[in-house]
């Protein structure tokens, strides 16, 4: 694997640790990434070094993420991964499902709260209307994204 790549993908493996995701699943994805073809799991043991139950285990992580893909190919029984082309789009409609929870559960926290002081019902008011401003955001980059338009 040349330099570039490899500095790559341990670049990727330690944004995603950064990020509070295991550094594997970060190294999956610069691999997955700076590959052209699916990948099996035993190929990306053996180039990543590592066991091929920690590459199964963050790639079923990266594939609920909607980031990876499993794919199959006839006559073989083995799973391979690459990155889903729709990866933008399953990114932004996961995150706003995680938006769209928060702000309902803030709801009902403020809902179940009827004697809370003025200062708690606008602290709640407050993080309400940021979650419905991030979901705003979030639909118009997905509007975007979707759409393919410049900026993307």
């Amino acid at each position: 694997m040349p330099d570039a790549t490899s500095a790559f993908i341990e670049t990727m493996g330690r944004h995603f640790e950064e990020e509070g995701i295991p550094r594997i699943a970060g190294r999956l994805f610069g691999l997955l990434m700076v590959n052209e073809d699916p990948c099996s799991l035993d190929d990306m043991a053996d180039r990543l070094r590592v066991s091929k139950g920690s590459v199964s285990s963050n790639s079923r992580m990266l594939e609920q993420w909607g980031v990876a893909e499993r794919v199959t190919r006839p006559g073989d029984r083995r799973d391979y991964y690459h990155l889903a082309d729709d990866m933008e789009s399953r990114i932004l409609e996961r995150q706003m499902e995680h938006v769209v929870r928060m702000r309902e559960r803030l709801r009902e926290g403020l809902a179940s709260m009827p004697d809370a002081s003025d200062a708690v019902r606008e602290r709640f008011r407050a993080a309400i209307a940021f979650q419905e401003n991030t979901l705003e955001a979030l639909g118009e980059a997905l509007g975007r994204v979707r759409g393919g338009a410049p900026g993307r």
